[in-house]
């Protein structure tokens, strides 16, 4: 039987609120500050990876949990105006919607996340039956899920019986602890994992107490020590590194993507973004070095607008991106 899917993604959908950048620190004392833009759009990594995806051209559905409130309404009609299925995105009666505030400063930002419904947000949430239906299974915002975390080692087997891929974004872990025992049970079933920079050398130390923690901004041989002693734990391991392009190793050697030419606006969901042209163009087939210049230029592409999804790529977009880089040339 065909599948139904290319893609079910598992984890968070929430409104995000992206205000900057700022010039200064974030004052208290009642002090109010002007920044010079301010959006509410959809976010969450899960949402804004599935959005990328659609946006590519794949099939795509969604499973978490929202609440019963006008943010969750506008989470599923915002989902469903992008051609993703929200019929496994449950309806929670108790816990409000995710809500998460996004401050922007030069290059960076810092998140401050209502829970809300990720708290309670389960393995049962996610029906069997889309497990059996799709090509690739991906899940995001593993630490701030936590009674899914513990599921997701089943999810990933079930869906491999029925012969789909698996893909991880852990994103980052606010308590700092990087959940060794329960990725120790997870990445065997992962056929991919996609962190950031600093979450691959986080993550690499959480499995390994030999690999050192740099101190400070990773550099590339922290980053490849990283991605080599994770891919030992089973998965494909692929980086994202921001303006220094991207690396995935093969367990034997690390080949790199440049960063793809552009002038950013805002940088929020760009790592969801590249998330999503990696696994479109691995379930297209692309060769690795392919797939990896195209999910850097998804990355990339998606900083032009204010928010994750506006200006996310499309298929022939993100392509002719990779053709002028390696011709040399600056598309921006």
């Amino acid at each position: 039987m065909p599948d139904t899917f290319d893609l079910l993604v598992i984890g968070d959908a929430n409104p995000d609120i992206v205000l900057g950048p700022l010039d200064a620190p974030l004052a208290f004392g009642q002090r109010e500050q002007l920044v010079p833009t301010g959006l509410l759009t959809l976010g969450g990594s899960a949402a804004i990876m599935a959005c990328g995806a659609a946006r590519l051209g794949l099939k795509v559905a969604i499973a978490g949990r929202i609440g019963d409130d006008d943010t969750g309404r506008y989470v599923r009609t915002a989902l469903a105006e992008r051609g993703i299925d929200t019929g496994a995105l449950r309806v929670d009666p108790a816990a409000a919607t995710p809500l998460t505030a996004v401050l922007t400063r030069g290059d960076d930002r810092a998140i401050l996340t209502a829970p809300g419904t990720l708290a309670t947000t389960r393995g049962e949430d996610v029906p069997p039956e889309l497990l059996g239906a799709s090509r690739h299974v991906h899940a995001a915002s593993y630490f701030l899920l936590p009674q899914l975390a513990g599921a997701l080692p089943d999810l990933f087997r079930t869906a491999r019986a029925h012969g789909a891929t698996t893909s991880l974004d852990t994103n980052d872990d606010p308590s700092g602890a990087w959940d060794p025992r329960g990725l120790a049970e997870l990445l065997p079933v992962t056929d991919i994992l996609l962190p950031n920079a600093r979450e691959a050398c986080a993550l690499a130390a959480s499995a390994d107490p030999g690999v050192p923690v740099p101190d400070g901004d990773p550099k590339p041989a922290d980053v490849e020590r990283a991605a080599s002693a994770l891919t030992a734990r089973g998965p494909q391991v692929v980086v994202k590194n921001g303006a220094d392009g991207a690396l995935a190793h093969d367990g034997r050697a690390a080949l790199h993507a440049p960063a793809v030419p552009v002038r950013p606006v805002d940088t929020v969901g760009a790592g969801d973004s590249f998330d999503a042209g990696f696994v479109a163009a691995t379930l297209a087939g692309l060769p690795l070095a392919d797939a990896l210049a195209f999910a850097a230029a998804c990355g990339a592409l998606s900083t032009r607008a204010h928010g994750g999804t506006p200006a996310q790529a499309t298929w022939d977009d993100a392509m002719s991106h990779v053709v002028t880089t390696r011709n040399g040339e600056n598309p921006s």
